[in-house]
């Protein structure tokens, strides 16, 4: 749908910052913030759900925003 924004979420209380969704986000969105937790870059994430299907605690979730 035109105007719908896909985005990845991460729980961040729930986060070890174990690392596996970043390397497969094909837009290098996702980072390790101070060690402590993933953190998603809202401006590069296309809302894919890689990192979601790769998270071993199933913390990531994708949501649609914005829709026209």
């Amino acid at each position: 749908m035109a105007g719908t924004k896909r985005t990845a979420h991460i729980d961040t209380s729930l986060c070890v910052a174990c690392g596996a969704c970043v390397p497969v986000c094909p837009r290098e969105a996702l980072h390790i913030h101070n060690g402590m937790y993933s953190q998603v870059d809202e401006t590069l994430c296309i809302g894919c759900g890689r990192c979601a299907k790769e998270c071993p605690a199933s913390i990531i979730t994708v949501t649609s925003e914005g829709a026209a």
